[in-house]
């Protein structure tokens, strides 16, 4: 799952957070710090989309809700709920996810299980643990009203989810 997000979201978010740095003459640890910085808010984006697909509503997240389910996308909430799913549940994933045979019914069933599981609070922590990895890499650059306003973007990409 890792290396699929930092892959797209979040090789994009460092980037554009690496770039600045370079752009702007920075020292090397600050570079990297900002590369860090970027590589975490974007895996911290991507799981609170994730969850979102399962629990936000179509406006806000620009999609309709379930639509990772219907593309069959093995998203971080459906990950942590395979990890603990029993028999029963793990041919039910095989017969929804892994070869797209779905029901009426399926996207429910699916979030009650991610719901027996915890497997969306357990992915929540996850995002605010990037979060705060993003965080916690800006303490190497000078304060900032721009640090600040960076610190203040990883809140607000959980805060989504809240």
């Amino acid at each position: 799952y890792l290396q699929v997000v930092r892959g797209k979201t979040a090789a994009l978010f460092s980037a554009a957070t690496e770039s600045g740095g370079v752009i702007a003459g920075a020292p090397e640890d600050q570079i990297r710090a900002l590369f860090t910085y970027g590589d975490a808010l974007g895996i911290a984006f991507q799981i609170v989309d994730d969850l979102l697909d399962y629990g936000g509503s179509a406006a806000a997240i620009g999609k309709n809700t379930g639509d990772d389910f219907r593309e069959r996308k093995l998203t971080l909430p459906v990950i942590k709920a395979i990890a603990h799913a029993d028999a029963e549940e793990r041919a039910f994933w095989g017969k929804t996810i892994e070869k797209g045979q779905q029901d009426d019914g399926d996207l429910d069933r699916a979030m009650a299980i991610m719901a027996r599981h915890g497997a969306m609070q357990a992915a929540r922590q996850d995002a605010l643990m990037w979060a705060a990895k993003a965080r916690d890499a800006l303490t190497v650059l000078p304060d900032h009203p721009i640090r600040v306003m960076l610190a203040d973007l990883a809140d607000y990409v959980v805060a989504r989810i809240n």
